[in-house]
């Protein structure tokens, strides 16, 4: 996971760690950074001064989230990463073959009433594998652990792929899931809604035989997508989208639908692309 000290990538940092622990995985801490390369005065700081500045940044950023991941959840498993580059590029880069990449809403860089970080849109849109969003809550809130794992389904490729991913995540959490389809306009009579459950229970009957340990709720609902979406977010720990809808056309990196829930999610989500690789055992 990234992680540049902010309360905001200490609270995802908590978030990782115990869904690495679940996992039995490494959590890895990154730190990214990039050298400014036009408009800077070398004159007024040396590369190197600068370069060892911004290092120094780093580790201490690095320690301060060490230190609470091993005081909020001891045990955890983690290894530590510097990177010379931008932070987005420095995540897509160590995320190579991880479980998922785990980063903050927003950083440092944010400035108040921000929603959402750039590193975290570029992550979204651009890593293969999974990526969440972790938002600004209390990490160790009890009634959290016990909500479902809600999960957006919409036929398409990378909804598929978050089918799966989401009833790995319940599974491993020992949380029910909740899957969630939404009917829009002239689709939402009862007797639409009807053949849209049909087909639901379809799309989730190969996955519920391989996780029977996992109790499945499944939601058909008229209405706006996202609002919908939205909605129904609160009532779990995580929401899981596809990177695209069955309306996203070819070579659309992130669909309108998984953009306005990054957002404004109202709880922690994750955003899965339809050529996700096959799955590691370290977290980014």
């Amino acid at each position: 996971m990234g992680t540049d000290g902010s309360d905001s990538a200490l609270r995802a940092a908590l978030w990782a760690a115990e869904t690495a622990r679940c996992h039995g995985a490494v959590l890895r801490l990154v730190h990214g950074y990039a050298m400014p390369e036009r408009g800077y005065p070398r004159f007024l700081v040396p590369t190197r001064a600068l370069r060892t500045g911004l290092r120094a940044q780093a580790r201490s950023a690095l320690h301060t989230t060490s230190e609470a991941v091993r005081g909020g959840v001891p045990g955890t498993e983690l290894e530590t990463r510097i990177v010379e580059a931008a932070p987005a590029v420095a995540l897509l880069r160590e995320s190579r073959g991880a479980l998922m990449n785990v980063v903050g809403s927003r950083g440092l860089g944010g400035f108040s009433g921000l929603l959402i970080g750039s590193v975290a849109m570029a992550l979204v849109a651009h890593s293969r594998v999974p990526t969440v969003v972790v938002r600004d809550e209390l990490p160790d809130s009890s009634a959290r652990h016990s909500l479902p794992v809600l999960v957006a389904v919409d036929g398409s490729p990378a909804s598929s792929r978050a089918v799966a991913f989401a009833f790995r995540e319940a599974a491993t959490r020992g949380v029910s899931l909740t899957a969630v389809h939404v009917a829009q306009g002239h689709r939402s009579s009862e007797s639409v809604l009807d053949s849209e459950r049909a087909l639901l229970s379809e799309r989730l009957a190969g996955w519920s035989e391989h996780h029977p340990d996992v109790p499945v709720e499944r939601l058909v609902l008229p209405g706006h997508v996202v609002r919908t979406l939205l909605e129904v977010a609160a009532e779990g720990q995580l929401l899981v989208v596809g990177s695209r809808g069955t309306e996203g056309f070819p070579g659309m990196l992130l669909g309108s639908t998984s953009r306005s829930l990054v957002v404004h999610a109202p709880r922690s989500l994750a955003v899965v692309r339809p050529e996700d690789e096959p799955h590691g055992e370290r977290f980014g």
